[in-house]
């Protein structure tokens, strides 16, 4: 028998980057806020069984307020956020329990992710215990090196091997609560934290393959003023498509 599968939307952003005085996932675009075209996304999508949202301190009403609104009815949890994104993730992690299931992060400021990548990580879930959604890299990566008073190109890596993280990154339940429980153990991991969920699998968990699912150049995340207009002008050509 397959797992329940649980969508989690990490929305706990303060959206400092963005210059407004609310968090981003609460900005409209294209008609909608932010966090409910990505609530759309997982509450549309026939392999998610439930949704957890974690929410930036202060904001859970307006949030339980949107679920309602929306008949989101897949939601059964809405999680006030840490002052940072481990400590999110572990409160959104804790929130589920310790039943087996399959656990989908999400960005909620990815508002385009495609209903295809939701589908390829749960079944990628069916056989690997940690996956994670990237795309190549156009762009050509090299390291810089300090230089006098600057800095200078070092080593060039290989761009064919190079990809972008997305999200949704995906695992056993079991897996990503035992990386976290290793993590919050090591006393340099405040010093040295994780930038996403499988820097933390990859540190803490290293004997754990995190299988690779295709992601989408659409599925961009938020963070910049010039984000939101790319966002709206992807919504609008999606509609007109």
């Amino acid at each position: 028998m397959d797992s329940r599968s649980v969508g989690v939307l990490l929305a706990g952003g303060v959206g400092q980057r963005v210059g407004l005085a609310l968090p981003k996932q609460l900005v409209e675009v294209a008609g909608r806020t932010i966090l409910e075209h990505s609530l759309a996304v997982f509450e549309s999508a026939p392999d998610i069984d439930e949704i957890v949202v974690l929410m930036t301190p202060g904001y859970t009403d307006r949030v339980a307020e949107i679920v309602e609104r929306g008949g989101y009815r897949k939601v059964t949890k809405i999680v006030e956020g840490g002052a940072s994104r481990p400590e999110s993730t572990w409160r959104a992690l804790r929130a589920l329990g310790t039943e087996e299931c399959d656990v989908l992060l999400h960005d909620a400021v990815r508002p385009l992710l495609e209903p295809r990548i939701i589908s390829e990580c749960v079944r990628a879930l069916r056989t690997h215990k940690a996956v994670n959604v990237a795309i190549p890299s156009s762009d050509t990566v090299f390291v810089a090196a300090p230089a006098g008073d600057g800095e200078v190109v070092g080593e060039m890596l290989d761009r064919a091997v190079l990809r972008r993280s997305q999200t949704p990154q995906c695992f056993k339940l079991s897996v990503i609560r035992e990386a976290y429980e290793r993590a919050f153990a090591d006393p340099e991991f405040a010093d040295r934290p994780a930038t996403d969920d499988c820097g933390v699998v990859l540190r803490y968990l290293p004997e754990v393959p995190i299988h690779l699912v295709a992601g989408s150049e659409r599925n961009i995340k938020v963070t910049h003023p010039a984000d939101l207009r790319i966002a709206e002008l992807l919504f609008k050509l999606a509609a007109e498509a």
